[in-house]
């Protein structure tokens, strides 16, 4: 849809960081006037589904500090330059949870935040999970615990808001919906 285009007009990096590049644009509106629009640009990330062999979900449970609290979410992280999701996926898994994937196969990818952040989210799913003899190590800014929880325990956890962030919002949804698919 052309017609709803924002022309941008200028654009300053205001911000690089490790994680994140904030800029500020200007851009000409669809109906000719200017408006500012504050653009966070991000390398995308991966978050993985990862079920054990009697149907459990492996999560972490990590301090955010955005929001001052812990949230129970799926293994997830940050795309390396030049890393293709899936292995990003798996170097994730394997670092969070101590587990590596036999399999891993993508779902859906979806953006987190559109209005104002151009981040990215591959979400994958394994049911072949393999131990590792020797743990991958955390990053070293990175300090979790991991969980095996059921569906039923995950549920209770959005409800009671300990998950409370998209990505894990969203794969609790699709496990429901895969399971009322299996029971039809």
């Amino acid at each position: 849809m052309e017609h709803l285009r924002e022309k941008e007009l200028s654009s300053e990096q205001i911000y690089s960081g490790k994680i994140i590049d904030l800029y500020v644009q200007e851009v000409e509106l669809p109906d000719g006037k200017t408006s500012k629009r504050e653009i966070i640009k991000h390398p995308g990330a991966v978050a993985v589904i990862a079920l054990t062999s009697n149907g459990k979900i492996l999560m972490v449970e990590q301090f955010r500090k955005a929001l001052e609290r812990t949230l129970v979410e799926i293994p997830a992280g940050k795309l390396e330059k030049g890393e293709k999701p899936e292995i990003t996926a798996v170097r994730e898994l394997e670092e969070e949870t101590g587990y590596t994937a036999g399999s891993i196969d993508h779902l859906i990818s979806f953006y987190t935040s559109p209005g104002f952040a151009d981040e990215l989210v591959h979400l994958y799913i394994t049911e072949d999970l393999i131990p590792l003899e020797n743990k991958a190590s955390l990053d070293e800014d990175e300090f979790v615990e991991l969980m095996e929880v059921t569906l039923e325990e995950a549920e209770e956890m959005v409800a009671n808001g300990r998950i409370y962030d998209a990505k894990t919002a969203y794969a609790v949804q699709y496990l429901q919906l895969r399971q009322a698919m299996k029971g039809k």
